[in-house]
């Protein structure tokens, strides 16, 4: 979505060192697939360069970006939520697990048997893929991934959810076309909230509770 080719690259590669700094700093195991997330959302970026190099369509690149952006963050972001909250969230994020499954399965099947093509528009790239029921599997989308993270009970992730959110909100209102692209382009910059968290003490991974 990032306004060209170059534009693209140069996100996703500073997003991607984030996301090196992510794992690096990271002090728990259990806490790396949510600390690479950002490395995946930079390489994300960057495949969307190639697809503005080849003027949209629906080659490879339109469909890697199109796999990641759909069922792979569906299920990616409440499974790596869900590996590093405390045994005492995890029941919580069950929820959001079980959506982040179902819809990662019906958008991946979407994918094996209908195209998704990328159309230029001005400086902003739309995707367009035949899905059965839109509505009700963009709500599905964000309970896995905006809801997971707001359910964390992590501080960090829990304004990370927000800013999610709020992008979200923003990028259906104004780029109505081109609102997955324009999401996860605001989703990889948000996420260097997790450059953060990935460096807290251990202690600070949950808020305490209200009595």
């Amino acid at each position: 979505m990032c306004w060209s080719a170059t534009a693209d690259l140069a996100a996703g590669t500073a997003v991607a060192a984030v996301g090196a700094a992510c794992v690096i700093r990271t002090r728990r195991a259990r806490d790396l697939p949510l600390a690479a997330l950002p490395l995946l959302l930079g390489a994300h970026q960057i495949i969307e360069s190639a697809v503005w190099r080849a003027d949209g369509g629906s080659g490879p690149a339109t469909v890697a970006w199109a796999v990641i952006a759909l069922p792979l963050l569906a299920l990616w972001v409440p499974v790596g939520v869900l590996c590093s909250a405390p045994p005492n969230a995890r029941r919580r994020l069950l929820v959001p697990l079980a959506s982040g499954a179902a819809t990662s399965a019906a958008l991946g099947y979407a994918l094996a048997v209908r195209p998704v093509t990328a159309h230029i528009r001005g400086h902003t790239l739309g995707y367009a893929l035949d899905l059965p029921h839109p509505g009700l599997l963009v709500a599905g989308y964000l309970l896995a991934t905006v809801g997971s993270l707001l359910l964390s009970g992590d501080r960090w992730l829990r304004c990370l959810g927000g800013l999610a959110a709020i992008g979200a909100a923003v990028c259906a209102a104004l780029w109505r076309l081109e609102f997955i692209s324009t999401w996860c382009a605001f989703a990889a910059v948000c996420s260097v909230v997790l450059l953060g968290w990935s460096g807290r003490r251990p202690a600070e991974a949950v808020a305490p509770a209200v009595p």
